[in-house]
This record gives C-alpha cells, structure tokens and sequence, in this order.
C-alpha cells in the first residue's frame, strides 16, 4: 500500500509540471478565443458604424465587413493554434493543400470571388443603381462576395453570379446625372413637316426638359409609308420614363389635334395582267 502511495505521488511529481504546462497553455489559448471572437464582433460593428457615418456605398459595407470578418477570425484561429502548441508551419502548409484542393472543387466560386472583388475595385456599378447585365435589369440592392442580388421593375429578386457579371457587358442607367430622351413618331407623306416640327417643339416646353442642350427635331429617315421625325431632349435620369411615357402620349394627341396623320404600316401592291 505504502509502494502504491509513493509511485502515484512519483507519478503526479513527474506529471504535474507537464498538466500545468499544457493546461495553462490551453486555458490561455480558449481564453484567447473567446476574447478575440468578441473584439472581432465590436471592431466589426465599429467600422460599419463608421463607414455609414461617412456615407460608403451600402454594397461596399457588406462586402468589408464579411471579407473582414473572414480572414480576422482565421487569423485569429491560426493565432490559438500556435498557443497550444500547434506547428503553425505546417498548419499553414495544410491549410494551403486543403485550399488547393478546395479551390479546383469550387473554381466557379473562385471565379465568383474574384469577380467580387472586381467589382468592388472597379465600381462599373453602386448600390442603388438601374442596370442591365447578362439579360437582367434591375436596381442594385447588395453586392455580396460571390453574388449581386437586383430587384426587377416589377419587384422580383434576381441573384446574379460576380463571376458572369463582371466578365461580361454592363449598362449602368444611373451612372450619369441626365439622359436622353428620344420620342420617335412617323408622319404621313401628305402633312406638313414644319407643323409636325412645331408640335413636337411644344410638348419639349415642360420644366422637367434641360436648356442646356437645347431640344431639337430631325428628320430621321424616309420610310415606306412615312417620314421618321425625332424629338430628342435631355432630362434628369429620375425622370427619363416619367418624361418618356407622357411625351409619347402627348405626341399622337397634339399631332392628331393639328392636322398630322400617323400611318399604320402598309404596302402597295399592283398586279399586272398578262396577255
């Protein structure tokens, strides 16, 4: 009994530098843990505090936060590793393998990163915008890491791959403070051009048509069965369809009202008899 009780207190003597080592080592890393998670949670709240504060573009704020998020909380885990007592070397040479190998599964993910990125780089688009990419339009709501999420005129949610997105073409509508507005119409060959003309000048006197340029009509081509005029006017780009729709309207009323015929397409056909 008594060679019992000395071989445990021998072993615990031995042992218990090696416990109180390595426990402390781990008490120390999960306190780390636990800490750091909660710093990264603030700093993170703080910086979106602050990049709203200073008016950043909503899509660029989620897009900083959750990439941040990402690498400081890995950083953070590599960080405890190497506390208890993990090889951060060949951590990191693991990491890189399982990486490698999860990058060729997910190379179309990849891909949508980097077009993420991008876009984050190159701004061809904001949140808020009107724009029509790879056969969708619609108005930018967030710019995720690996998708841009568009909300149609008619208010369905789109989600669009960063990768497809950014390597093809883009129309930004709302890049530019004004447009252009073209109301195009065609007269019969019978009425008067300068009354058309005139007509047409009338309807672009509304305080919402800018001076600067000034509105103008052209004739724009000769067709089968009538002549192609063009009103061309420049508005703000809030009122481009505002301004389009009512314009169009107003066209047929005002040209009906002076006398000016609009001719549904037709073709002339003459048939020639034979002996």
């Amino acid at each position: 009994m008594d060679m019992s009780v000395d071989q445990i207190i021998k072993m615990s003597e031995s042992w218990m530098p090696i416990i109180l080592s390595y426990g402390s080592k781990l008490l120390l890393a999960l306190i780390t843990l636990v800490i750091g998670w909660w710093l990264i949670g603030v700093l993170l709240r703080k910086v979106t505090k602050v990049l709203e504060a200073r008016k950043f573009d909503r899509a660029l704020n989620g897009f900083i936060g959750s990439l941040a998020n990402i690498i400081l909380k890995t950083l953070l885990l590599v960080s405890v590793a190497s506390m208890v007592g993990v090889e951060t070397t060949s951590f990191i040479a693991v990491i890189g393998a399982a990486g490698l190998a999860i990058g060729l599964a997910l190379q179309g993910s990849l891909a949508n990163f980097a077009g993420g990125v991008l876009i984050m780089l190159f701004r061809p688009f904001r949140a808020g915008d009107w724009i029509e990419g790879q056969g969708v339009s619609g108005s930018v709501d967030t710019i995720q890491i690996f998708h841009t999420t568009l909300k149609t005129a008619d208010n369905k949610v789109v989600i669009v791959p960063n990768g497809i997105l950014s390597n093809g073409h883009i129309t930004n509508y709302s890049r530019e403070a004004t447009r252009r507005v073209d109301i195009n119409v065609g007269i019969d060959y019978s009425s008067d051009i300068k009354v058309a003309r005139d007509v047409l000048m009338q309807i672009a006197k509304d305080p919402r048509v800018l001076t600067n340029p000034a509105p103008v009509v052209y004739v724009t081509g000769l067709g089968d069965s009538a002549v192609n005029m063009s009103l061309r006017i420049w508005v703000a780009t809030g009122d481009f369809w505002p301004v389009t729709f009512e314009f169009t309207e107003q066209t047929k009323i005002k040209l009906t009202e002076a006398g000016v015929g609009i001719p549904f397409p037709q073709r002339v056909m003459h048939m020639a008899k034979s002996e």
